[in-house]
């Protein structure tokens, strides 16, 4: 196969603006609809369903085969668009956009060009990982086993299912009982043998569907359960440029309330220095530190993103030097924009109150919503950790952990 007709079959990306145009009327109804969900807690069914229909989850599959073609900095700047109108959505469609990512790594094959048909008909696939308890560390208790009559039957319990609930197919991380070899089972959610619950009790990202899933000898089949090992090797980078993305559109939606909240206030106080708030020089160094806050957040979020996209592409190049370090890259600057962007956002979310008076801390506003939501993403994948990692690579040259696991441990003393 020629170099040429290799990326024609690839998505190395297309004209963003006319993409983006696609999706930001949809994106300004999701933002309608934002404060008023995050009130009531309702899941955002309504708004995953106008992304389906619009075919926001098959941007990333190559255009030969329906999709955009999107390159992975432009799938980020979607999501930071999406994340401005409402950041729970886009974490909904975390483990979507991993698992289309992981499609798009994979060989050509009949099976994989089905699931391409799949996304761009508008199904999407949720993820279940993460098993509570006393869970030994590298162990999962949820498991596959070979049927009698043919496929497999997955059975156990996960937590932090985020997205799953809205979605077609659920990526599922198991065991076989035949060999204990670690896969991924991807299994239909129109079944009995499925429930998903919307359980997830945190103060943050209240609406991304997350929560229990509970597989009863659900039905996989054969072509589904997926060797661990043949995983995309950057996907620990891909699901925190998710994040990252989050975050970046956060600090966006911070700004915009910010803006508009100063823009409409009409109080002032007698010990400020204008007629009105948004003439006050002190309010206008808020916002535009804000602003800048913003700006800065976004442009490490899609910054961190190009490695991802190096690593894609040369998974097909035939330098495995080349695959090799960019995977290295994307976890490494998927790691430095997240510890950056941490720090970026959760200052703005807190400054916003600077600029305004009592009334901006009433829940009709529901402007802590932002900070919430921030401290909530920014506490995946804890900082300390990627900051020891960042300098253990700048010191030592030690690689990065591709994958890393949560697990049972010893209390402390």
């Amino acid at each position: 196969m020629s170099h040429n007709s290799i990326l024609f079959n690839l998505s190395i990306g297309t004209d963003y603006e006319r993409l983006a145009s696609r999706f930001r009327p949809i994106f300004s109804r999701i933002a309608e609809g934002a404060v008023e969900r995050e009130r009531s807690r309702s899941l955002p069914y309504e708004p995953i369903k106008w992304l389906k229909e619009a075919g926001f989850g098959a941007v990333r599959v190559p255009v030969a085969h329906g999709g955009a073609g999107a390159s992975v900095p432009q799938l980020f700047r979607l999501l930071i668009e999406l994340a401005e109108a409402d950041s729970n959505v886009p974490q909904s469609l975390r483990g979507h956009f991993a698992f289309v990512e992981d499609r798009l790594n994979a060989p050509p094959s009949p099976e994989r060009d089905i699931w391409f048909q799949r996304f761009v008909a508008g199904e999407l696939v949720g993820n279940a990982w993460t098993e509570i308890g006393s869970v030994k560390m590298g162990d999962a208790i949820t498991q596959v086993t070979p049927a009698e009559e043919g496929g497999w039957r997955l059975n156990g319990t996960k937590f932090y299912s985020t997205g799953s609930i809205f979605a077609d197919w659920i990526d599922v991380y198991a065991k076989r009982t035949d060999t204990g070899g670690d896969v991924i089972a991807v299994v239909s959610t129109r079944q009995d043998g499925v429930t998903l619950s919307d359980d997830w009790d945190g103060f943050g990202q209240r609406t991304t569907g997350s929560g229990t899933s509970v597989f009863v000898n659900a039905q996989v089949e054969a072509v589904n359960v997926i060797d661990f090992a043949t995983r995309f090797k950057y996907q620990t980078a891909f699901y925190q440029l998710v994040l990252n993305a989050v975050l970046a559109g956060t600090a966006r939606a911070v700004e915009r309330d910010a803006a508009r909240e100063v823009r409409e206030r009409t109080r002032i106080f007698s010990h400020g220095n204008a007629s009105s708030v948004a003439q006050d020089v002190q309010i206008q160094q808020v916002i535009g530190r804000i602003s800048a806050q913003a700006y800065a957040a976004e442009a490490v979020a899609i910054r961190a993103a190009e490695p991802a996209q190096r690593a894609y592409e040369t998974r097909f190049g035939g330098n495995d030097e080349a695959e090799h370090q960019a995977n290295i890259d994307a976890e490494i600057e998927s790691a430095k924009a997240q510890v950056v962007l941490a720090d970026l956002v959760l200052r703005a979310a807190s400054d916003l109150f600077n600029a305004l008076g009592a009334s901006a801390a009433r829940e009709a506003k529901a402007l802590d919503r932002h900070w919430r939501n921030a401290r909530t993403v920014a506490t995946h994948n804890p900082l300390i950790y990627k900051e020891k990692i960042i300098g253990d690579w700048v010191i030592n040259g030690t690689e990065p952990p591709y994958v890393w696991q949560i697990g049972a441990g010893t209390p402390g003393k």
